[in-house]
């Protein structure tokens, strides 16, 4: 009897302790995809980027600087390229990519130059950064949908 507690309350332990870190999806495979939804999550973490960037370089030139709401927008900037890196690592390359897919080669280059301009935007507050990010997706988007999820 021990032994079933110990088990169901590690069970509830570790269910408490993965649900503060949720990734784009469950690694199962389910068979549950929304390849699109992901891909505008993409868009919208780029957008939310942009105007964290955005914010950053506004705050940054107050006098005095209000670092309390600086440092939000920078957390707030990180934790949104991270779920994008999320979403391409996570979702995309483990999960939907097969390798004998047609375009392997071409949709992997561009998931991984998508990965590091995430990670550019992490590092600065260049706009360049993000127009990157949504052109290499809407390449991505080309490839894997044969066509764009939205206008510019």
């Amino acid at each position: 009897m021990k032994i079933i507690i110990t088990s169901l309350a590690t069970g509830f332990f570790l269910v408490f302790i993965m649900a503060g870190n949720l990734i784009a999806h469950c690694e199962i495979p389910c068979g549950i995809y929304d390849d699109q939804v992901r891909a505008n999550l993409i868009y919208e973490h780029t957008v939310t980027i942009e105007k964290s960037m955005k914010k950053i370089a506004v705050l940054s030139k107050e006098a005095p600087v209000n670092y309390n709401q600086l440092v939000r927008w920078i957390s707030n900037k990180e934790e949104h390229a991270t779920k994008i890196q999320q979403i391409i690592s996570q979702y995309f390359m483990t999960q939907r990519l097969q390798p004998d897919a047609q375009k392997y080669p071409d949709k992997l280059s561009v998931l991984h130059k998508m990965l590091l301009a995430a990670m550019k935007c992490k590092q600065s507050i260049d706009i360049a950064n993000v127009q990157t990010l949504r052109s290499l997706l809407t390449e991505f988007e080309i490839m894997y949908f044969g066509h764009r999820l939205r206008e510019s």
